[in-house]
């Protein structure tokens, strides 16, 4: 979905509220959120008037192709110089589109207002076409963002990524490869800061029998640990947790057949060196 911040900026233009820009794309952004009556009440809330209000849901609820929608708007924006030449860059961009169309879908997006300041031109947001979520990359283009730090007139474009949602997206529809990336054959549990001082010296004689052995980050619950070797397709998991530690041993999980046995730390690594 994209949009333009110019576009923005004359539609608010066009409502007679051009000194409450912040106040209205912010709440115009959680339109996918709480719906069109919930932004409405938001912005009388913030004292925008029914007449200006009146004049900004057509373009909430604008239907038709990115085509249809930009006539639709150059119409609507003629009485604003700024927001006629944010529609000519939306000309402009929906020309290169067309010329060389990407595989994704890309939908013109009147609504979309992305709620941070700097932007000054096109805005974006990727969402799934398969499955409900909220957007997982977004951004847009700044012309003199960094003139803060002293670079002045160098324009950009800024993109971030929602990995913990684009990760959740591939797990749910299953698009992680059959076999990881990396070729980790043993996942350790973490359980914590104590444990882990426990881990690390297996793991460094994992490493130099040459076992690629990995510690889970963080302490998480134990399904997205499992869950993480599943869709890495690491073979076993090992567990070294209080009893574990207290007994000099090691669990070792095989994630294939889901059989469990408890080695000590030299077996671990007679009983991985031979995979």
């Amino acid at each position: 979905r994209m949009n333009n911040r110019k576009i923005l900026a004359g539609v608010v233009e066009m409502m007679g509220e051009t000194e409450r820009m912040t106040d209205i794309t912010v709440s115009v952004d959680k339109l996918d959120k709480v719906g069109m009556k919930g932004v409405m009440e938001e912005l009388r809330q913030k004292g925008i008037g029914d007449g200006s209000l009146k004049k900004l849901q057509p373009l909430l609820t604008g239907k038709g192709s990115n085509r249809e929608k930009l006539e639709f708007l150059k119409k609507y924006l003629e009485g604003s110089v700024t927001g006629m030449e944010g529609a000519g860059e939306m000309d402009r961009l929906l020309g290169f589109l067309e010329a060389d169309p990407p595989e994704a879908k890309v939908e013109f997006d009147m609504a979309l207002a992305r709620g941070l300041n700097y932007y000054t031109g096109t805005i974006f947001e990727v969402v799934s076409g398969e499955m409900k979520m909220g957007s997982i990359c977004g951004g847009g283009r700044y012309d003199d963002l960094t003139g803060i730090f002293g670079l002045e007139g160098i324009s950009g474009v800024g993109v971030s990524f929602g990995a913990d949602r684009i990760y959740d997206v591939m797990e749910q529809l299953e698009r992680f490869p059959v076999r990881g990336t990396m070729d980790t054959l043993v996942l350790f549990v973490n359980f914590g800061e104590k444990e882990a001082m426990h881990i690390f010296p297996v793991l460094t004689r994992l490493r130099q029998q040459g076992i690629p052995s990995e510690l889970y980050p963080d302490p998480v619950r134990m399904k997205k640990q499992m869950s993480y070797a599943n869709a890495r397709n690491i073979p076993f998991v090992a567990l070294m947790g209080a009893e574990e530690i207290r007994e000099g041993l090691v669990t070792l999980k095989d994630m294939g057949s889901g059989t469990q046995e408890q080695l000590t730390p030299e077996a671990l690594i007679n009983r991985l060196a031979v995979k």
